[in-house]
């Protein structure tokens, strides 16, 4: 009998979060240090976090935000466009049904969490399931996940879906956004997160079912689902790592090791089998975020510096020419030159 792998430990956080976050009224910056976490994961890294990190940034977002069921009003007001693209194919898809398929399907891309689908007669519930929890998940990310299905039903059908229950584990709220957002009375104090959507509105044809765009957006999804399952390296955890903890200054392999579960021994045998070395890796984790942060021009270079974890912005310039041949001024003017 073939067993399913579960997916990895690992939640992507798109990049538009941090500007939606921002319009709700929060700094990324203050949420990331509620949250105990990286300060340049916006900008300096891939934006991939465990499961247990995923959490504590969902709650942290739920403790500074000042607005009410903010899980709700991040997703109500954002583009379609604005999605990643396992979402933006759902909304091509032929009806609710086939849109939740896919959903379930590439939610993987994102997150360690897993939708369950369930037929029961005349209605279809979903329930969530985070694969690598250690507790229950925040209530901003069953908020984020039950505004994201609602969406993808009210803006795919063409109107306002109402769904035959919301069940929610969290004590009653004291105010009306939930009721007010999902259109029916709200279930709280219950034993799980559940949302029901009519069965008649599980067949309902989206008006906007496009193909070819799914046939456009299909194969580029696939080939990620498949990368996902690709074993990784130890030389990418350990890049992955360095990337992370670069702006507390120059991390050393203890630092790694003690992160990555093994002694440090340990681990400079496996990079060495890799054909590699500790500071090659460094500097590997150091030019792609230098690259990725020089291409945002609202970031100043004396900040790239920083992040990259130098002490002073001249040792950062003569590491950068050696690499680029060029200062970080001249590469920043170029990029933006072919940019355009």
């Amino acid at each position: 009998m073939n067993m399913v792998k579960a997916p990895a430990d690992r939640c992507k956080i798109p990049p538009g979060f941090w500007h939606a976050v921002e319009a709700a009224g929060v700094r990324p910056l203050d949420l990331l240090h509620r949250a105990q976490l990286p300060l340049n994961l916006p900008l300096a890294s891939e934006g991939i976090l465990t499961t247990a990190q995923y959490f504590a940034l969902m709650a942290a977002l739920g403790q500074l935000s000042e607005m009410a069921a903010v899980g709700l009003h991040l997703v109500e007001f954002a583009d379609t466009a604005a999605h990643p693209p396992s979402t933006v194919a759902a909304f091509y898809a032929r009806d609710l049904r086939d849109g939740l398929e896919r959903l379930a399907r590439f939610k993987r891309l994102c997150t360690a969490e897993r939708l369950v689908v369930t037929q029961e007669q005349d209605r279809c519930v979903v329930t969530i399931d985070w694969l690598h929890a250690a507790g229950p998940e925040p209530e901003v990310s069953v908020d984020l996940t039950f505004a994201t299905l609602m969406e993808l039903a009210r803006r795919g059908i063409g109107r306002r879906v109402m769904p035959q229950a919301v069940e929610l584990s969290r004590p009653m709220a004291s105010h009306g956004e939930y009721e007010r957002y999902f259109g029916v009375p709200v279930r709280f104090d219950r034993p799980r997160n559940a949302l029901t959507f009519d069965i008649a509105d599980m067949d309902t044809p989206f008006p906007g079912h496009n193909a070819a765009m799914i046939e456009l957006l299909t194969p580029a999804l696939t080939s990620e689902l498949q990368n996902l399952d690709r074993p990784v390296t130890i030389s990418e955890q350990v890049v992955t790592a360095l990337k992370a903890r670069l702006p507390s200054g120059r991390p050393d392999i203890s630092d790694i090791a003690r992160q990555l579960g093994m002694s440090e021994r340990t681990l400079q045998r496996r990079i060495t089998d890799e054909g590699t070395s500790f500071k090659e890796l460094l500097v590997e984790a150091r030019q792609a975020t230098c690259r990725r942060l020089l291409a945002d021009i609202a970031v100043q270079i004396d900040e790239v510096a920083y992040l990259l974890g130098y002490q002073d912005t001249r040792s950062f310039y003569r590491a950068f020419k050696d690499w680029e041949g060029v200062t970080p001024a001249t590469w920043r003017q170029r990029h933006r030159a072919a940019a355009d």
